[in-house]
């Protein structure tokens, strides 16, 4: 009975995720807009802030209950499935894939990758400190420097279907959507931990593949979502932003916040070898495929989606 309840209670918190960001993502693109950033750093900011809210309300409220390295788990899993999983279903559902002609989005893919491998990198030794977290955190200030260093890499107006008012009732009415968003946020993310620690407990399983697994693909609602979305829209410049925003600011923002608070100790490397393995497969490809052409067609998005499927028959049959 408990199970089920715990469950049903995981279940309801993944929606409150979606719900929220879903929320926040409608009123935060109606300021960017009104601003007049371009389409790929509108969706890159969407996604680092709202995509990287309920990993950074789940990474918090993990490391301060002592189980740090759910955050840890949670990030690996996270960054196969936007690569693969989100990729592949924006992908398809965009009616010819998803282009990437765009400068910024070639440079801004280098640092996508080496954000996705740089906890790995730093935890090598078994622990990434406090110190780690620092680099982590410095490493997005980095690029978010970069990103906004030359006005030209973000100053084209967005376009939409609808004139943005510039009205008082309206912002307020953001606002406090932003701040219900972010409440939610916060129980759902309590209740995550505590559902998490349940299943690690009951079914004897490592908290991180937990984190590598069910909380990873509960926390890339919000990606997903937005990726679909956007594709149906026929506004494909903006999927690759929201999904780089997603892996840079959950890679070293996130996972830095998480260390700062309480170091991340990983002494066991095993359960993780398989999902490092696919992981590089996965920065592998997608680097390849933005690069040869400048677009990602449906088959090659019909390839990662298989990434993800093996990686879990993998985890299953080979897994320790």
């Amino acid at each position: 009975m408990d199970t089920i309840f715990y469950i049903f209670l995981f279940l309801l918190s993944c929606f409150g995720f979606y719900f929220s960001g879903e929320l926040i993502i409608k009123s935060f693109n109606r300021i960017a807009k009104f601003l007049g950033w371009k389409e790929f750093v509108v969706s890159f900011l969407l996604m680092s802030i709202v995509g990287s809210l309920p990993n950074l309300f789940v990474g918090v409220s993990a490391a301060l209950k002592g189980v740090p390295e759910l955050s840890f788990g949670e990030a690996i899993g996270g960054n196969v499935i936007d690569m693969t999983i989100a990729v592949a279903l924006a992908a398809l559902f965009a009616k010819d894939g998803i282009p990437a002609k765009s400068k910024t989005i070639n440079n801004t893919l280098i640092f996508t990758c080496v954000a996705a491998v740089l906890p790995i990198l730093l935890a090598s030794n078994g622990i990434i400190s406090r110190v780690d977290g620092i680099i982590l955190i410095g490493f997005f200030i980095f690029y978010m420097t970069w990103l906004f260093s030359k006005r030209e890499r973000f100053t084209k107006v967005c376009e939409d279907e609808q004139p943005i008012e510039k009205s008082f009732r309206r912002s307020l009415s953001g606002v406090f959507k932003v701040v219900i968003s972010l409440i939610i946020f916060a129980v759902a993310s309590h209740f995550i931990v505590e559902s998490s620690l349940y299943f690690a407990n009951t079914f004897n399983t490592p908290i991180m593949l937990i984190g590598l697994f069910i909380v990873g693909l509960g926390n890339c609602a919000p990606e997903i979502f937005f990726a679909i979305s956007t594709a149906k829209k026929g506004l494909e410049w903006m999927i690759l932003g929201g999904l780089m925003g997603s892996i840079v600011s959950v890679s070293t923002l996130v996972m830095g916040t998480v260390a700062m608070i309480n170091p991340i100790v990983i002494s066991d490397f095993s359960p993780f070898l398989i999902a490092r393995i696919f992981l590089f497969i996965a920065i592998f490809f997608f680097f390849i495929f933005i690069k040869t052409d400048h677009h990602i067609n449906k088959k090659e998005a019909a390839t990662l989606l298989f990434i993800y499927i093996f990686f879990i028959i993998a985890e299953i049959f080979f897994g320790v």
